[in-house]
């Protein structure tokens, strides 16, 4: 009983550090006046990566369900910040990109970032940042080792 009291502190930790983390990327969007919520960052940040991608590969990629991610593809042709092409060999399969428009944008704000995240970062230790990597580590092996 006690492991699960455990994993459930680790769960409730782990959701709370997303939580700060998206807000504090939030800032970094609103500071740039672009208009943009955190999962249309990350959004775009896996697109800016992948260079095209079908929406099923993106909503994988990023854990969201087709239906989300269409929608933030959606909001982002509008604020004309990617663009959707047909396949030339299949009509029914269509690929996002980032739009040319935004990639100069788009690359300040990666950097931008990058800066706050290391903003953060720059306020823990050497050992503290060691344990944080190691955490994260253990999570990331034991979340990959889990059996469906």
């Amino acid at each position: 009983m006690e492991n699960l009291n455990d994993s459930v502190k680790v769960a409730k930790l782990f959701q709370e550090v997303m939580i700060l983390f998206k807000h504090s990327m939030s800032k970094v969007f609103e500071e740039m006046n672009l208009g943009m919520t955190a999962p249309q960052g990350m959004v775009m940040g896996t697109l800016s990566k992948e260079k095209t991608m079908k929406i099923t590969e993106l909503s994988s990629k990023l854990s969201l369900s087709n239906s989300t991610v269409s929608g933030i593809i959606d909001r982002l042709e509008k604020q004309g910040m990617v663009e959707r092409n047909r396949s030339e060999e299949d009509r029914r399969v269509v690929h996002v990109s980032v739009s040319p428009e935004f990639k100069g944008l788009h690359q300040n704000l990666h950097k931008r970032l990058e800066e706050n995240i290391g903003n953060v970062l720059n306020k823990g230790t050497p050992e503290q940042l060691d344990t944080i990597f190691e955490g994260l580590d253990m999570l990331r092996k034991l979340l990959g080792s889990r059996e469906d």
